[in-house]
């Protein structure tokens, strides 16, 4: 995922409501969001060449998405996949312990936020501080940099987010405020360590750029009770 809103223990109807979409290089081979054959249990889509998933949930209630964090000069490219992490938490027995082990085997991947929880939980592990706390009560944003960092994509997400709840939050408000290809003005972009050029295509919640770009966009909504939904729509296969 590149970017991630939520809503946390505040919806009048959801304990937890995400909007989300991912963005990916379009040559990754991707399979839509379903019911894993090898793992009944688990809702998501799949990266078919590592085999992971960027965002899930289970029947028995279990949320976890992941984001990268944007620091080219620290990447690895012997590093192992970040779509297994999910896939973990997802199956994890217990979120604290797993969040302790995944504090342990950080170092091994890429930088990465990780969010994982449930009706009643909901944590944020945050690779590069090695630390996972507790998400309080409110209105939350992730994209590729720690929770809530003000880039111009997170503020203009989460103030849309809020009015849609205001309005009410279907599926349909939320798959169009993910759809905003707005590009933020050079002054309010961040400085990741790519190029000017790139810093513009990503400022957007929607991104088009060469060869890369937002493919898929999700809402998942945790009723009180209840299986959890997922709702999938497939921009780019």
């Amino acid at each position: 995922m590149c970017l991630i809103l939520l809503t946390w223990q505040t919806h009048p109807e959801y304990p937890l409501l995400v909007a989300a979409n991912r963005d990916e290089f379009h040559e990754r081979p991707t399979r839509p969001a379903h019911w894993w054959p090898d793992a009944p249990d688990i809702y998501a889509g799949r990266d078919l060449r590592a085999g992971g998933t960027w965002m899930g949930i289970t029947r028995g209630g279990r949320f976890a998405a992941l984001t990268n964090i944007r620091a080219p000069a620290r990447q690895q490219n012997d590093a192992l996949s970040r779509g297994g992490i999910v896939t973990a938490a997802l199956q994890a027995p217990q979120i604290e312990p797993f969040l302790v082990e995944i504090a342990r085997a950080a170092s091994q991947y890429n930088s990465f936020n990780l969010l994982v929880g449930d009706r009643n939980t909901l944590w944020h592990f945050n690779s590069e501080q090695a630390h996972a706390e507790r998400v309080t009560p409110g209105m939350h944003g992730l994209s590729n940099a720690n929770l809530d960092t003000p880039w111009p994509k997170l503020t203009r997400g989460t103030e849309a987010l809020a009015n849609a709840v205001k309005l009410q939050a279907t599926p349909e408000r939320l798959f169009d405020l993910l759809s905003d290809e707005s590009l933020a003005p050079d002054e309010a972009l961040p400085n990741t360590g790519v190029p000017l050029e790139w810093e513009r295509w990503l400022s957007a919640i929607c991104i088009s750029a060469p060869g890369y770009g937002t493919r898929s966009q999700s809402v998942v909504a945790f009723p009180p009770q209840g299986e959890p939904r997922l709702i999938e729509r497939v921009l780019i296969p």
